[in-house]
């Protein structure tokens, strides 16, 4: 009995686990991110906002994707994560820690909620 109990405690235990990093895709095993917000400009960068949970990440285009065609658009981004090198703060707010080259981007809608 002690045996079928903690097989079923570690297997909902992996269970939770999986639900937590349910916001990255399967595709996370080759280092890759999957993440979804609105593109906007500051300081000469391309930011990616994300509505939940509020984050923001720099993007960098690889393979010559031009981020400025989607300005304004929520949009969802594959791409690898890395530290953000630049200084990018606008007026006090805290600068994206991170950084996500861009391999592919699609538009999720027209408009980005509020």
């Amino acid at each position: 009995m002690k045996h079928t109990t903690m097989f079923f405690l570690l297997l909902m235990g992996g269970c939770l686990m999986a639900q937590a990093n349910s916001d990255r895709s399967p595709n996370d095993k080759k280092g890759q991110v999957t993440v979804q917000g609105c593109v906007s400009r500051s300081s000469g960068d391309y930011i990616l906002m994300q509505f939940d949970p509020g984050d923001s990440y720099v993007l960098q285009s690889v393979s010559g994707i031009k981020l400025d065609n989607y300005l304004g658009e929520e949009v969802r981004v594959i791409g690898n994560e890395s530290p953000t090198l630049s200084d990018t703060s606008d007026a006090g707010r805290s600068a994206p820690s991170t950084t996500i080259m861009v391999n592919s981007i699609s538009i999720a809608s027209r408009e980005c909620r509020s």
